[in-house]
């Protein structure tokens, strides 16, 4: 199952020719990222053929923005940036919460797409929901069940993992 967010991302690099830069001229240009990786290569081959160093080679990423929290290094490859430009696209800040956890787009992509459980008000209401559908419980016992507590011990567990993106909206996936 798949997230749906509402969040617009248009993810951009800042590629500075690395040339000009080392003699004190700041030449470069923002690139928009959510594209063919061949496409940025051409964009960033243009900037440097217009460098006012003769016979710039070298470049490197000296900005970013939009890639819904996930961090471009400096040296980032043009296939890697595609890769994160597109994830961000998809999948937001949720997107990159997971990928901070996890520290790879693999397993946060993984988490999405196999693992997700959906979004609550609170990991108690997941674990009530949850509950009451897989289990029978008497009515007369309902009210003595502590869902918080049931829905702490999931998490401490390891069973559960949660990433809570706004004051009342914790998205819950499976721990595997």
């Amino acid at each position: 199952m798949g997230t749906k967010h509402t969040e617009t991302f248009a993810p951009k690099i800042y590629v500075a020719c690395l040339a000009a830069y080392n003699n004190g001229i700041l030449h470069g240009r923002w690139i928009d990222a959510y594209q063919d990786a061949d496409d940025i290569r051409a964009a960033i081959a243009d900037m440097l053929r217009e460098s006012p160093i003769a016979g710039a080679e070298e470049y490197a990423i000296h900005d970013y923005e939009d890639f819904a929290g996930i961090a471009v290094e400096e040296y980032t490859g043009v296939d890697r940036v595609v890769e994160l430009a597109a994830f961000a696209v998809e999948h937001g800040s949720l997107g990159a919460a997971l990928f901070e956890h996890y520290g790879e787009l693999q397993a946060a992509r993984e988490a999405i797409e196999e693992n997700y459980c959906g979004v609550y008000r609170a990991l108690a209401d997941y674990v009530e929901e949850l509950t009451t559908e897989t289990t029978d419980i008497p009515e007369n016992l309902r009210a003595y069940i502590d869902w918080d507590a049931m829905a702490r011990d999931a998490e401490l567990n390891g069973d559960l993992l949660t990433v809570k993106t706004a004051w009342d909206e914790v998205h819950v996936f499976w721990a595997r």
